[in-house]
């Protein structure tokens, strides 16, 4: 047996015993799409995409003290390379990093150069405070902090169970 039929033999064998097999291989295969987007898209094809050109720095998002945080991990950015906005809606994160080392040892000269530019996008909810958006820098981590609108709260509201109409029986 050839190894593309084993590899679907196998994957058709643990799904039959995984139903959420599947599912998580579908899950892990959209990841890998949207962790480089457009990375060959629109990129000329002899022209290979280097690491420092697809960079999507991680980000963490969560709630804090009724403030939506956004923490974006960029290692030897300063804040000067780093832009923040607050439009339609969107918490908009862009900047650039561009590297240069040189390097002279026994007669032999070496420079290299790299860049590449980034932008994340986190979509706000309805109501957030723009107003009063925050941002920090330091030591590589940029914290950018949101107020979110106020919760209604939701109070309990009893439901009376009555008994069935006596035309919706008579009808079945």
């Amino acid at each position: 047996m050839d190894e593309k039929k084993r590899d679907v033999a196998v994957t058709r064998d643990r799904a039959a015993r995984d139903p959420f097999a599947v599912l998580r291989q579908m899950t892990s295969e959209l990841d890998h799409v949207f962790e480089r987007p457009f990375e060959t898209a629109f990129r000329w094809p002899s022209l290979p995409a280097t690491a420092a050109e697809r960079w999507a720095p991680q980000i963490d998002v969560f709630e804090r003290d009724n403030r939506l945080v956004t923490r974006v991990d960029l290692p030897g950015l300063k804040k000067e390379d780093v832009k923040v906005e607050v439009t339609d809606g969107h918490l908009a994160i862009s900047g650039e990093r561009k590297s240069e080392r040189e390097e002279e040892k026994d007669n032999v000269y070496r420079c290299e150069r790299s860049s590449g530019s980034f932008y994340r996008a986190v979509p706000l909810p309805e109501g957030a405070k723009l107003e009063d958006v925050k941002a920090t820098f330091a030591d590589g981590v940029l914290e950018v902090s949101v107020p979110l609108p106020a919760k209604a709260e939701a109070k309990p509201r009893t439901v009376k169970i009555e008994e069935p109409a006596k035309a919706a029986k008579s009808a079945a």
